[in-house]
Order: structure tokens, then sequence, then C-alpha cells
């Protein structure tokens, strides 16, 4: 919005004296770092009016886990309030609204992304913790595949609004690999390298469809421990910021041979905006956590983690980069498919583990390592999955 003021008013506000500190608003890199402060800040002022009122309201979590130990250890985060995913919602919005350019299209189908996915995510928390209060019977929360229609309904909306904002670029389509040059390098000019594979729209609409939900669990699946989702989102979100900061520009790109993506670079702000929103909900949830951010927080973050890699066409490196959330996600699956194979198959007819529990952070846990232990260590995973990353982007 200040950005786009300031268009607005470029030719009246250039009589003022102080004009030329305003234009430092031009500059994507201080309205980056500024989204992030702003987002930061946000949270941390709204943080205690929105716990309290969570708590009046009796939003609280009560988790179950089908193993005692795990209840066990987790039994004193009964009645922590929830849902304190509006905190990092609001805050994305807030400094987005407020610094990034409001005519970009990539911004807009990433809010729509945001906001979709929490209002899901709300719906699916407010079934869920109001059950008491309703009739016996009634149901716990979204089933699955009511969950799955949304995000891969939105996943797909993304999809076509994305495809249509490549136009003539063929690498705005293209499937980018490890190790894969999109351009050749002794060009001058933007010229895709041979070999390169150029998506179709049948193609491109079940991928970016795919990496939203898969990714939107993913978040949700990794969130259950003090700290952990929100520290893990803010690492994934400063290795996008790095890759749209390159992808944005046509000459960045060229030089690290990877795609450009027209208007793609303000995607920065949206990045920077989430990485500030849940540093400043680490505030609130480090061990012992005052909130949880529940679906309403865990479901649109790994959405918007998604369609910002998918606007730059860097897919792979998003498993790289993910590479918590993704591994959380398969120790769940894997989990639950051995134990009805062993169950289905077995010569007992009992299913049987591959872990203690999952998703994977409830192993270690069960193995004796303390949840700040856990959340730390997958914390540092995650900082050398980033790098890695940032090392494929040039060994090209």
């Amino acid at each position: 919005m200040l950005y786009n003021l300031l268009q607005y008013g470029d030719e009246w506000l250039g009589q003022w004296v102080g004009y030329s500190l305003l234009q430092v608003l031009y500059q994507i890199e201080f309205r980056v770092f500024m989204a992030a402060i702003a987002s930061f800040v946000f949270v941390l002022v709204c943080g205690k009016p929105c716990i309290r009122w969570l708590i009046k309201q009796k939003i609280g979590d009560s988790p179950e886990f089908e193993h005692a130990d795990l209840n066990a250890l987790m039994g004193s985060k009964r009645h922590t309030p929830t849902m304190g995913g509006v905190l990092i919602v609001g805050a994305i919005i807030f400094a987005t609204l407020l610094l990034a350019d409001l005519q970009n299209r990539y911004v807009h189908i990433a809010l729509v992304v945001l906001i979709w996915l929490a209002v899901l995510g709300a719906v699916d928390d407010w079934i869920k913790l109001t059950v008491s209060c309703r009739t016996p019977g009634s149901r716990e929360g979204l089933k699955a595949w009511e969950k799955l229609l949304f995000q891969f309904g939105i996943g797909v909306v993304a999809a076509l609004v994305l495809w249509r904002l490549t136009g003539d670029n063929l690498a705005a389509r293209s499937l980018v690999l490890p190790f894969q040059r999109t351009y050749q390098p002794e060009s001058e000019s933007l010229v895709l390298e041979p070999g390169v594979i150029v998506l179709s729209l049948w193609i491109f609409i079940p991928l970016v469809a795919c990496a939203i939900a898969g990714t939107s669990n993913a978040v949700n699946i990794t969130d259950g421990m003090d700290g952990l989702a929100p520290g893990t989102v803010v690492i994934a979100s400063m290795g996008l910021m790095v890759l749209a900061y390159i992808g944005g520009s046509p000459e960045r790109a060229h030089m690290m041979l990877f795609p450009w993506v027209e208007g793609t670079s303000e995607l920065m702000v949206v990045a920077a905006a989430m990485a500030g929103a849940c540093l400043g909900f680490l505030w609130f949830n480090c061990a012992p956590a005052s909130v949880f951010m529940g679906d309403t927080g865990s479901l649109p973050l790994g959405g918007l983690l998604a369609v910002i890699a998918c606007a730059l066409r860097q897919e792979a490196l998003l498993l790289l980069i993910g590479g918590v959330f993704y591994v959380e996600f398969a120790s769940s699956a894997a989990q639950t498919s051995w134990f009805k194979l062993t169950r289905k198959f077995g010569a007992a007819r009992e299913g049987r583990r591959l872990f203690r529990c999952a998703p994977i952070h409830h192993h270690f846990h069960l193995k004796g390592w303390q949840e700040g232990q856990v959340v730390i260590r997958f914390w540092i995973v995650a900082v050398v999955f980033v790098v890695l990353a940032m090392v494929l982007t040039k060994v090209r």
C-alpha cells in the first residue's frame, strides 16, 4: 500500500523536501526487511490480547495420542489455547498489504491461498474444539477427504492463475530439476537450454495442486511440539526469499541459470512477512507454549510456502528447503501404511510399527530426547537442508 501510494503521489510529493526519504520504498530490499519487522511487531503487540481472548472463549487444546507414554509426556499441554494461527495469518496480511506492490498478481494469489487455507484450518479447529459443547456423537473436525477437496481446490485455482501469468515465458512453465540449467550460459539473452522440460497445462495443474496440498499437510503434521513448526517455517521462508531475489531478476536468473519469472520479486515481501510472523509467534510458542497455532496457522503456512515455490518454478528445491516437513509427512504415511499392511498380511495379523510413534519427532521424544532437544536439532537439520538447496542453485 505504501509503495502504491508513493507511486500515485509521485508528482506532487516530488516538491516536498522529505521526498528523498520516501523513495527508499522503491527499493525491494528495504520493503522486504520492513515486512519482516512489521509482521514480527504485529504478533508481539497483538499476541497477549489474542491469547487472553482465546482463553476467555475456552479455545484450548487437549492433545490425545495412541500411545500412553506420549500422553504422559504431553500431559502438561492440556488446555493450552490454540487457533493462534490467526496471529500469524493476520500479521502476514498486514505486512503484505502495507509494504508489497498491491498491483502484483503473484501477491494476490499468495494472499488468496493464505486466506483460503486459514479459513479451512479455522473451521477444522473450531469443529474439533467445540465437539464437547454439541450433541453426543458429533463429528470431531473435518474429514480427511473434505480437507483435501478444499486444499486441492485452491491448488487448482492457483495453478490456473500462475499458468496465465506466465504469458509467453516458457521458462516460467518449465520443470526445474537439480543440476539442470534453464538457460544457455554462453548466450547473452535468456535462451532456453536444450533438454529443458516445458510443462503442458495438464501436467502443470496437478503438479502445483499436489505441491500446495502436500506442503500444507506436511507443515500441519510437523506442528506437534512447542516451536517446531514456526521455527522451521522461518528457516524455509528465508530460503525462498533468496530464490525470489534471484528468480525475480532477469540478470540474476541468467547468472544462476534458473527461470526468470517476471513479477515474482514481490514474493520476497510475502516470504519476509511470513518469516517475521513466525518469529514473533515463537515468542509465545516456545516451550512451555502459551498458545498453539492449530490448523488455522499450519495449513496456510504450508500452502504459502508451496505457492511461492511454484511461482518461482522451484518445486524440486522446495523438497529440500522444506525437507523437515516432508520427512515428518513421510514418517507418518510410512507408519500408517506399514501398520495396515502387517495387520492384513502379517503372520500374527497384528499391526507393527516402524517408529515408536509418528510423526518422527515423537519417535525421538519417546527415545529419551527432551522436547527442546528435538526442536533445536530439527531446526539445525532445516538449516542444513536450506544451505544444501542454496548450493544446488549454483551447481548446474
